[in-house]
């Protein structure tokens, strides 16, 4: 099996993790940690030093990159075969053509269970994954209040 993981680098992403392990600990997988590095907002004021500004953009990336590498670490020491994608992007869209490029067979999401309300009123990536996929998708929910 090929699983496409989108990760957020949130407190969910060790959630999703750990679910990972346990629904391929008997199948073992293809696993691709997948984390969309999106860049800050413009900035508003006008006196940015541009350099800085790359420098800061850099790290940020570095460090996002360096979190996915533990996570596909931590999979290949459970015994499977993973790997870690930054890539950039829209969110929705990145995660999707990375799916296709790869020809997994499930991409799997967190939910942060924010309630019905938050469902209706803000889109989320997983929402839009669920409603543009063609793959099968695996909601893991990451809210552990119950």
């Amino acid at each position: 099996m090929k699983l496409l993981v989108a990760v957020d680098l949130s407190k969910a992403t060790q959630i999703i993790v750990d679910k990972v392990e346990e629904i391929t600990r008997e199948n073992p997988a293809r696993v691709w940690i997948v984390h969309n590095a999106e860049p800050p907002p413009d900035f508003v004021e006008f006196k940015v030093d541009p350099l800085a500004a790359r420098e800061q953009l850099a790290k940020k990336f570095h460090n996002e990159h360096r979190q996915i590498q533990e996570i596909a670490d931590r999979l290949r020491d459970a015994g499977l075969d993973a790997t870690a994608l930054l890539v950039h992007g829209p969110t929705v869209e990145t995660i999707l053509k990375e799916a296709s490029d790869l020809d997994v067979d499930m991409i799997v999401v967190g939910t942060h269970g924010r309630g019905a309300m938050h469902g209706l009123l803000v889109g989320s990536i997983s929402k839009g994954i669920l409603q543009k996929s063609i793959y099968p998708v695996l909601v893991i929910p990451t809210d552990r209040r119950h």
